[in-house]
């Protein structure tokens, strides 16, 4: 599963870059399909968020490395190469720039509802 990703680079500032999630793992359903799935991991953390409509954060590190997913609206990321991204109900994405100068973040068109599960280490 291709997730996209941003992190601190060496000179203090922040890029995108695609990370796969292995799906290595499988099960059988009770209908005879087969299920693949990542490994499971412990998330001590997992919380709902809603981001208010016009924010606009300037540049700021992630709070910790973890998995978001859009629930509602769209959200827009910035990192300091002048890259944006942005993200939809069902988006995904991993910040993971808790050093350096981080990224700006910004709701488009309304407030934004997200979930927060920290991602471990790598």
């Amino acid at each position: 599963m291709k997730v996209i990703t941003f992190h601190a680079t060496p000179d203090g500032g922040s890029r995108f870059a695609e990370i796969d999630i292995p799906l290595d793992q499988s099960r059988e359903d009770g209908f005879g399909h087969t299920i693949t799935h990542s490994s499971p991991w412990a998330s001590p953390a997992v919380q709902f968020v809603q981001l208010p409509a016009g924010l606009s954060q300037n540049w700021h590190q992630a709070p910790a490395r973890q998995i978001v997913v859009v629930l509602d609206g769209i959200l827009e990321v910035e990192t300091t190469d002048g890259e944006t991204r942005r993200w939809r109900r069902g988006g995904v994405f991993l910040p993971a720039d808790i050093e350096g100068r981080g990224h700006r973040t910004r709701c488009i068109d309304g407030p934004v509802c997200l979930l927060f599960a920290p991602w471990p280490k790598p």
